[in-house]
């Protein structure tokens, strides 16, 4: 099969596409023809040396795809199915497990299921079930126009909540168009002056600077979910509140509850390029710059 193997850590010229053997699904696995696979910044993390993973390696997390063969209960040949690769993703082939797939409805493309895994299911973790967000509350979204705070806008909206998007101004009509209540002008405007001590929730897709800057939203007793930066525990204490870095677990159920609201037509798949595996070295270029609108995706 074609795939993208990294043999060393570097910039993007270490991304090369080649011949290799195709992985075997074990018990509880199945075996998937990707059709569609997307780009998470980890995975340039991965690629430059930032975040630790043994090489050679295929990357990628991300993918959707048609089932070819079934080790595992529930999925049969020619299911279409999407979720974490357990072999890469930027391959035509991939193995997954059962436990981090779901089955895709008809009505949600392998396009838009193969951006939904990482930063769908990154999104719904940090904002529920580490963040408690509940219908009434208010919540402040770092980076809300990227993948990641894309989907984080929209759940949250859709959960009841007000919501309080930030961002470069290019950006405005696109996360205002997602729902949100507000939006924060970062370049423009002091994140924590203009929105002070409201957030229930503080959500920190951005990292870097924009952690410390989010702190002065929150309300006594709120918290800030960081996933890109260490949390700054003590400094939040100090304002009577939390901060917590979560890191994302598969979750079938989860997996299955976003594509329903995407087929649905609750939430919306951002979709800023689709490109072929062979144009990999260009799509981690998009994602590293850190400029994206939603989500990169790859075809085989």
């Amino acid at each position: 099969m074609r795939a993208i193997v990294v043999r060393e850590t570097g910039e993007p010229d270490v991304l090369q596409l080649e011949e290799t053997d195709a992985p075997e699904p074990s018990d509880g696995e199945v075996l998937i023809v990707v059709r569609a696979a997307s780009v998470n910044p980890v995975d340039w993390k991965y690629r430059r040396g930032l975040a630790e993973k043994p090489l050679p390696a295929i990357l990628g997390l991300d993918v959707s795809g048609t089932v070819e063969s079934s080790r595992a209960d529930g999925f049969a040949e020619g299911d279409d199915v999407f979720g974490w690769a357990a072999s890469g993703g930027y391959a035509e082939l991939a193995t997954a497990s059962a436990s981090a797939i779901a089955k895709k409805p008809a009505a949600v493309s392998h396009e838009q299921a193969a951006s939904i895994p990482v930063a769908g299911i990154t999104a719904w973790q940090s904002l529920f079930d580490r963040g408690g967000l509940t219908e009434g509350q208010t919540a402040v979204i770092a980076g809300a126009a990227g993948g990641v705070g894309h989907f984080a806008v929209q759940l949250a909206k859709h959960a009841g909540a007000r919501v309080i998007g930030t961002g470069s101004a290019r950006n405005r009509d696109f996360v205002l168009g997602l729902g949100a209540d507000e939006y924060v002008d970062y370049t423009e405007q002091d994140v924590g002056e203009v929105v002070s001590g409201v957030a229930d929730v503080a959500f920190d897709a951005v990292g870097g600077d924009t952690t410390e800057t989010l702190l002065p939203t929150l309300r006594e007793g709120g918290i800030l979910v960081t996933i890109a930066a260490a949390p700054p525990e003590e400094a939040a204490a100090e304002r009577g509140a939390r901060a917590v870095l979560h890191v994302t677990s598969p979750s079938a159920e989860q997996l299955a509850r976003v594509a329903d609201l995407v087929a649905s037509g609750d939430v919306r798949v951002e979709i800023s390029e689709v490109l072929p595996l062979s144009e990999v070295k260009r799509a981690h270029e998009l994602s590293e710059s850190g400029h994206t609108r939603g989500k990169i995706v790859l075809t085989p």
